[in-house]
């Protein structure tokens, strides 16, 4: 159940809280004045769409706050649980959205996307608006509409599964036969790059090695000459360094055993020759070890260059190239095993085929066995609404197969729905064929209509599935396009539903409004300037005020007045 619904510069509302009680609750007010922005606010923070333009102008963020009560066999309760989000009984579901057009979402505080929330709402709320009955003329949604009343949702879940994965089959094995068609090409390129980096055999960071080899060659004699003069004056020449360190060690060791604070600079002196006599003989092996070889030199720079050019294809470095050699050994020895794993792909495809088209059928044959009954429990909750000669037919055919579609079943194409198209039709008079509700069903027809269904797939759940579903059902102006003695049958039908269901009804019309147990009113006027709306529950008195101008208008009579006491006062009489 929604306990409380807070808002916070959410389109004309800087700030408003509805505290909602169980039952029947109703939204009026006069047109414009942002019933329906209730909703809006409603469907942003279960997760739907976050329009930045939501913002009210001048704000950096608008906020919308949702505080339902979750039972303990709730679906919405077992999700928060497995997604380790704690659920004591309450949720709260938060949403910002930012000017900017960022949104965030948070559920009992924790962080989450909106996909998340989504998914959580569906146990805890169904919205029925004005856009859903008129989304009623469009066949794609009467599937959804026969599958919740024959509760097929399990096989319905694994057909799309089937299909999901055959799909999946279907592209690795057309990938498979892609690449066998150009397999004879691709073969011969792949032999001929692995035939070059076979033949150079090159090593990890093989290029750094051979670059500094051929500076080391090119400049042979450079390097030979100034490394043996080092050598020399080191060690070998007039006056050698080394000499001159031994001489200067020879003055300070005296002065050392006078002063024995000399002793380690004295030591360091000795360190520095040896360590210079060391160098001046690595110096003078280098110099030997080093040649000038025209001849190593063009092998080095003809073996570099036939790396460059590979790395410059595969690289930039050897071990890049050495991992392109993995990739296309593997690929080469999968299109020499083109024809064996093409025909394994086609067998996998085969078997998951046989068995997704079995559960497609399962689901076809308990959508056509369902069909008759569905048709007939709108045609029933038509006839209390108003309609009581209209007839119903839920007609159940084979989807269409487009040319060319890989996965067909009994001349349909398989979708994650199955093989089935789902359309209902209706007959609103007695004698005429039933026809699609796009072609004849007026905006009266199409809400009365909305409202059956949504009374047929409640009455169809069990009392575990009721536990299970949402608690909260939401009708946004269901009731256009009808009036008199018509919208009163629509509003004992509403009421007939929020004895099982926490109902939210915005309405236009008194007859309906007059039967809810708890009424809020919607008001729209300028606040520093600026127009703002505002909602606020109604005592008895102010509620047969509201009532009687949704009677009179602008100018509220006795009469209206009179009426609607006794709209009030007849909604005594509904049945407990």
């Amino acid at each position: 159940m929604l306990v409380q619904l807070s808002v916070s510069n959410f389109i004309l509302f800087a700030e408003a809280t509805i505290e909602l009680g169980p039952g029947f609750n109703v939204l009026t007010g006069e047109t414009g004045a942002g019933k329906s922005i209730v909703v809006d606010a409603l469907g942003v923070v279960l997760g739907g769409r976050a329009d930045p333009s939501c913002v009210r102008h001048g704000a950096k963020e608008a906020e919308i706050e949702a505080l339902f009560e979750v039972g303990a066999e709730s679906r919405a309760r077992a999700k928060l649980e497995a997604a380790g989000i704690p659920c004591d009984g309450e949720l709260v579901i938060r949403r910002v959205v930012a000017a900017g057009g960022r949104s965030r979402a948070f559920l009992n505080g924790r962080l989450s996307t909106a996909a998340q929330v989504a998914d959580v709402a569906r146990s805890l709320c169904d919205i029925a608006s004005q856009h859903e009955s008129v989304s009623l003329v469009d066949a794609s949604t009467h599937l959804e509409y026969l599958d919740a009343f024959a509760r097929l949702e399990r096989l319905r879940s694994d057909v799309a599964s089937r299909a999901t994965d055959l799909a999946s089959l279907a592209r690795e094995r057309r990938a498979l036969e892609d690449a066998q068609r150009t397999r004879a090409e691709r073969e011969e390129l792949l032999a001929h790059e692995l035939g070059a980096i076979d033949e150079l055999s090159p090593r990890l960071d093989e290029e750094a090695e051979l670059a500094a080899e051929r500076e080391r060659l090119r400049h042979a004699s450079r390097l030979a000459g100034a490394t043996r003069d080092a050598a020399v004056r080191l060690t070998d020449g007039e006056p050698a360094l080394v000499d001159e360190l031994l001489r200067l060690l020879a003055e300070l060791e005296p002065a050392a055993a006078i002063d024995g604070s000399l002793a380690p600079l004295a030591a360091r002196v000795e360190a520095a020759r040896a360590e210079l006599a060391d160098v001046s003989r690595d110096l003078a092996r280098y110099a030997e070890a080093i040649e000038d070889d025209p001849a190593r030199l063009e092998a080095v720079e003809e073996r570099l260059f036939r790396l460059e050019r590979l790395l410059r294809r595969h690289g930039p470095t050897t071990h890049e190239l050495v991992a392109y050699r993995e990739r296309a050994q593997a690929e080469l020895t999968g299109l020499r095993d083109g024809a064996t794993r093409i025909e394994e792909a086609g067998a996998a495809f085969s078997k998951a085929l046989d068995h997704a088209a079995a559960a497609a059928r399962e689901l076809s044959r308990r959508r056509a066995s369902a069909a008759a009954d569905l048709g007939k429990a709108i045609g029933k909750e038509l006839a209390g609404l108003g309609m009581g000669r209209a007839k119903v037919v839920v007609e159940v055919e084979r989807a269409a197969s487009s040319e060319g579609a890989e996965i067909v079943v009994d001349g349909a194409r398989l979708s994650p729905t199955g093989i089935d198209r789902v359309e209902l039709l209706i007959a609103p008079n007695a004698g005429e064929p039933p026809r699609p509700l796009r072609k004849i069903a007026s905006g009266g027809e199409l809400s009365r209509a909305l409202l059956a269904i949504k009374r047929v797939l409640a009455s169809r759940q069990s009392d575990g599935a009721r536990g299970r579903s949402a608690g909260l059902y939401v009708f946004d102006e269901v009731d256009a396009g009808v009036s008199g003695a018509i919208a009163e049958v629509i509003g004992r039908a509403i009421a007939d539903v929020s004895r099982s269901k926490q109902v939210v009804c915005i309405t236009h019309l008194p007859q309906i409004a007059a039967l809810a147990d708890t009424h809020f009113v919607v008001g729209k006027g300028e606040r520093a300037g600026r127009t703002e709306s505002s909602l606020r529950r109604l005592g008895d008195k102010e509620r047969a005020a509201e009532v009687a101008r949704m009677i009179g208008g602008v100018k509220v009579g006795v009469a209206a007045r009179r009426a609607a006491l006794e709209l009030l006062g007849a909604r005594a009489d509904r049945p407990a």
